[in-house]
């Protein structure tokens, strides 16, 4: 095919001059090829690869077609995105500076309805816009379709694919019939076919001539790698071909995120771009990448088919695209205008056969690439290095420098010390800034240290806190109330020798009462009958507590026959018996001592009782909080039902106030105030109520946003 020159496409001199000022003299195949038909007013079906200039060759017709005298919508051009729309209002922007009176205005969601009813009444001849904002302008009545002239599908492919259809067939539906209906799609499926036949006539087909879909100037190549490491892999092709301007493609917006975390942590310039964003935070992040604020651009496939930057040097395929076509769009953002481009997919396991499908449908073959070891990275760095001194050499800008030479050369350093000092001085300035060093390999299983060889055998051990790593910390302590051992059983006071133990074999299991022995008269060693019961005391005084000290027992004397009375100290608790009624049980000749180890052991009656144990801190608190006239604590604000609770990461010691959590909601998600409740800020997170209906899309919206600089968690609580 000849190419041609703008000047022989019957284009006015305005237009001219505008592409002149924009650079361009040659038309692009799929220009020269529609152009004219188009401006003839005939129905046109246009396919091409991306990048190959579709949006020019139907914006030029566009602007020629649309009379300044007609204050009313006469170009309609439908987008699949916000952002491709965007991307063609400003083309249509440029290419109309020197016709007067020409208007343009995008429309599409996430954008203030004011902002667009103002273009509306200054009278925009040609809208940009998505299907789903353009029909709520046509349901509020606030866009007129009845002069509209031309109709435009641009990405026609993706619209369908996105479920535009029925939201197209409306739009088509409600312009005139004698409208001019054009398709521009890179890829040209049945649905679209079908589409076509129903709303065109007699369509004139544009295709170029292609061996493959793609561009030939993107240098393709693929990766064998498991998913582990793709992170790794990723940035060490970054680092081996010094790449400054790419597009990262993932297929899920949690994957997004994650990525975009972990080049920020490694010292690359990267953002996220996905459906979850809002207008405002889109427009903030493709203006960063357009002025080459960002290095690279994570983005999944519908929030980035509209991009349009022309020095994108890479395209990352993080994840493979479920659909051959999506990798034709993907690739197509590189390598435009002519430049070269490189597309870089990373394949794990059996994705590989994917790749062949990609390469039956593109007609391309798609390289297999070695994956580069730290010692390659470390080379390229080390070669670019190299780069930046030979220009700073040939520059010659280094000049004013020379007396710390020369000074230098005097105190007797010679030149090759010298330049290789500055080296690596300037060297370990841009290790100590760089991205992420390179990582060390891991030692083999041998090599790798044994920490079990280093534990002493179990019988060496000490006990819970004899280990070297001293007590337990604070998060994982929990008190052990095995060394409060009650104190020991109080002695009862007597002026008689000590009662010798019971050696271990004379212990006995304990018994019922009714198994108690029973005295009987005359036999030797027993009780009378009237000493059976023992002898009341007076009322007993409970000796003061103090803590037992160790006493070593007295050497027991000679059991003797008769033994003092053991006068047994009952419980502070206890109540006093009553004073004994006198009775000839109660004659002192009825007094028997008590028995001695040799009579038998002591019954559960003659034992001392146990003195009550002293509270522990916990539950002298609790009885504080629980007993009678104690003041409660005030209960807790309980969330109406309607609501939902929700805890965040961010407190009063960051200079939170409800306003900006309030403020922070209804920015993020455009609800009503309505939405939010009561807002409950402690020192460091905060609890607000929300709609419950409107939780979940709170938590999403929030999650990884910021308030006052600092990064919010965002959870049901």
């Amino acid at each position: 095919m000849t190419p041609k020159l703008f000047s022989e496409l019957g284009i006015s001199a305005e237009v001219q001059k505008a592409i002149v000022k924009l650079g361009f003299e040659q038309a692009a195949p799929i220009q020269a090829e529609a152009i004219p038909p188009l401006l003839a007013g005939k129905d046109l079906v246009g396919q091409s690869m991306t990048g190959s200039g579709k949006t020019a060759a139907f914006a030029i017709p566009a602007i020629e077609k649309t009379d300044p005298a007609i204050r009313a919508i006469q170009v309609l051009i439908l987008c699949p995105t916000r952002e491709l729309a965007v991307q063609v209002s400003e083309e249509v922007h440029k290419l109309a500076f020197f016709k007067r009176g020409i208007h343009a205005l995008p429309i599409y969601g996430g954008q203030s309805y004011e902002r667009q009813y103002q273009g509306l009444r200054n009278g925009a001849q040609i809208i940009i816009g998505t299907p789903g904002r353009l029909m709520d302008h046509m349901r509020r009545g606030t866009i007129r379709l009845d002069q509209v002239k031309m109709v435009i599908l641009d990405e026609a492919d993706v619209m369908l694919d996105m479920g535009f259809r029925d939201d197209i067939e409306f739009i088509l539906q409600a312009v005139p019939t004698t409208r001019q209906t054009v398709f521009f799609s890179a890829t040209m499926p049945r649905i679209i076919r079908d589409l076509i036949a129903k709303y065109a006539r007699d369509p004139q087909n544009v295709s170029i001539d292609q061996k493959a879909l793609t561009v030939p100037t993107v240098d393709q190549v693929y990766y064998e790698v498991d998913r582990r490491f793709k992170i790794e892999l990723l940035t060490r092709l970054i680092d081996i071909h010094d790449l400054k301007l790419g597009i990262i493609f993932c297929n899920t917006k949690a994957m997004v995120d994650d990525l975009v975390d972990h080049l920020n942590a490694q010292g690359y310039s990267a953002d996220r771009l996905h459906g979850d964003m809002n207008q405002a935070m889109r427009d903030r992040v493709m203006g960063k990448f357009r002025k080459s604020g960002l290095e690279f651009l994570v983005a999944t496939d519908v929030a980035a088919r509209g991009i349009d930057v022309d020095d994108v040097e890479v395209v990352f395929n993080y994840d493979l695209p479920y659909d051959v076509q999506d990798y034709v769009h993907r690739i197509g953002r590189t390598g435009r205008a002519g430049r070269d481009g490189k597309a870089i997919s990373f394949v794990a396991g059996r994705e590989v056969f994917q790749i062949y499908n990609i390469e039956r449908y593109t007609k391309v073959k798609i390289k297999r690439g070695k994956v580069p070891t730290p010692a390659e990275v470390e080379e390229a760095r080390n070669n670019v290095f190299l780069e930046k001194i030979r220009a700073t050499l040939k520059g010659g800008e280094f000049k004013k420098q020379d007396h710390f030479i020369e000074r230098l050369l005097e105190e007797g350093f010679t030149s090759t010390d010298i330049a290789s000092a500055l080296l690596h001085q300037l060297q370990s300035g841009e290790a100590s800034s760089a991205k992420q060093p390179p990582r060390e390999e891991a030692p083999a299983r041998s090599e790798r240290p044994s920490f079990r060889d280093d534990r002493s055998d179990r019988g060496d051990r000490g006990g819970r806190y004899d280990r070297p790593d001293g007590p337990p910390q604070r998060d994982n302590f929990r008190p052990d109330f095995r060394d409060e051992r009650p104190p020991a059983r109080l002695r009862p006071a007597f002026n008689g020798p000590a009662i010798p133990p019971r050696p271990a074999a004379a212990m006995k299991p304990k018994t019922s009462p009714a198994a108690a022995p029973v005295a009987v008269a005359g036999a030797p060693g027993t009780l009378p009958a009237s000493a059976a019961k023992p002898a009341p005391t007076p009322a007993p005084v409970a000796a003061p507590f103090s803590k037992p000290r160790s006493v070593t027992p007295a050497a027991a004397p000679a059991p003797s026959s008769v033994t003092p009375a053991v006068r047994p100290t009952p419980s502070p608790a206890a109540p006093a018996p009553p004073p004994p009624t006198p009775s000839p049980e109660n004659s002192p000749a009825a007094s028997a001592p008590a028995p001695t180890a040799a009579s038998g052991p002591l019954s559960s009656a003659d034992r001392p009782p146990r003195p009550e144990r002293p509270q522990r801190p916990f539950e002298r608190k609790r009885a504080e909080e629980f007993r009678p006239g104690a003041p409660r604590k005030p209960a807790s604000r309980s969330t109406p039902p309607e609501q939902t609770r929700l805890f965040m990461s961010v407190g009063e010691q960051m200079g939170v106030t409800p306003g900006d959590v309030v403020g922070a909601i209804l920015g993020e998600t455009g609800l009503p105030a309505s939405t939010v409740g009561v807002v409950d800020i402690r020192d460091r997170h905060l609890f607000v109520d929300v709609a419950s209906e409107h939780a979940n899309s709170i938590i999403t919206k929030l999650n990884r946003s910021n308030i006052k600089g600092n990064r919010l968690k965002v959870k049901i609580a």
